[in-house]
């Protein structure tokens, strides 16, 4: 029975023969493939196909008895239409000053001390 620093060491060998064999293929399928590229002329976009990312709009109205909400673009939902909207704006909380971050005033007076002015 084989000890098992002998099945270790056959395990990294294995390891690293699958390591070389895999690079070897990746190289001859780019080459496979920057051949048919170059044959049939395609571009970039052909070969991989890009599309910008959906910005993902936050909702702007509630709807207090479904939970239905609306973004504010495109048709109007039948729960809002025709009717005051500042009714059903979602209100976000004020932020706390002290996530604000220092007013350009606060700055140049901390630097100043800093300095010792």
């Amino acid at each position: 029975m084989k000890s098992l620093q002998m099945l270790l060491a056959e395990q990294a060998a294995l390891d690293e023969k699958i390591a070389r064999e895999k690079k070897q293929a990746a190289a001859q399928a780019l080459t496979q493939i920057q051949a048919w590229i170059a044959e049939f002329g395609f571009t970039a976009q052909q070969v991989f196909p890009w599309q910008p990312a959906k910005k993902q709009v936050s909702a702007k109205y509630l709807d207090p008895n479904s939970g239905a909400t609306w973004t504010g673009r495109g048709k109007p939902p039948a729960w809002i239409a025709g009717k005051d909207r500042d009714q059903f704006l979602i209100e976000k909380p004020a932020e706390p000053s002290s996530q604000r971050g220092p007013f350009l005033a606060e700055m140049a007076a901390a630097a100043a001390r800093r300095e010792g002015r």
